[in-house]
């Protein structure tokens, strides 16, 4: 049974097509394999951004630290924590002006942590988080994936980056897109991206 991680992460409550389709990725794999799912709603329970306290304590001794420095690592470590224990992993993410949300973001700077996601002691950076299946679930308005407007897209390339850093490199992307572009566009973004959901829990099965 696998134990499935899902992390949204869009302010658009439930007009979030990142969000939707995300939770539809997650409990699809859930009902299909039996097993548990997690859910990460960084809206709701939105990640801390860092601080000097937890800059400080990560590298620090634990008897070491101050009641914030442990709190912030405490924090910090919770969200790793479900990183660790997850098999599959699914992040949904909106673009907000080019790039993540600030949510995701701050959740990003929490989970980067040198020694504990990812090391240079072969002198090169290793991901320490491997042996994990990602899908990774990206909405916009406009059309990132190609055009005139790809070189504006910092939320995908981004993310495929730092996930592939802390080595989350089997990573599944699933692209909503072009959906403000009037209503036909919008219908039919949605749809292909429906037809696609669909398409991925047919090959998870």
């Amino acid at each position: 049974m696998s134990k499935i991680l899902l992390i949204t992460s869009s302010p658009r409550g439930t007009e979030s097509l990142s969000t939707r389709f995300a939770t539809e990725i997650a409990n699809g794999i859930r009902m299909q394999s039996g097993g548990s799912l997690t859910v990460r709603d960084l809206v709701a329970n939105p990640a801390p951004h860092i601080t000097q306290d937890y800059i400080k304590g990560r590298v620090m001794a634990p008897d070491a630290r101050t009641a914030e420095e442990t709190k912030a690592v405490e924090d910090a470590m919770e969200l790793v924590d479900e990183l660790r224990v997850a098999d599959v992993i699914v992040l949904g993410s909106g673009m907000m002006n080019f790039a993540p949300s600030s949510q995701l973001k701050a959740w990003i700077d929490n989970i980067t942590w040198p020694g504990v996601t990812f090391s240079y002691g072969t002198g090169v950076p290793q991901g320490l988080l491997t042996g994990k299946k990602v899908y990774l679930v990206t909405a916009s308005g406009g059309v990132f994936s190609e055009g005139v407007y790809a070189p504006f897209d910092f939320q995908t390339n981004y993310l495929l980056h730092v996930l592939g850093f802390i080595g989350l490199t089997d990573v599944e992307l699933i692209r909503i897109e072009g959906t403000v572009q009037g209503p036909d566009a919008a219908k039919a973004a949605i749809a292909s991206t429906g037809a696609a959901v669909q398409a991925l829990l047919a090959k998870v099965a």
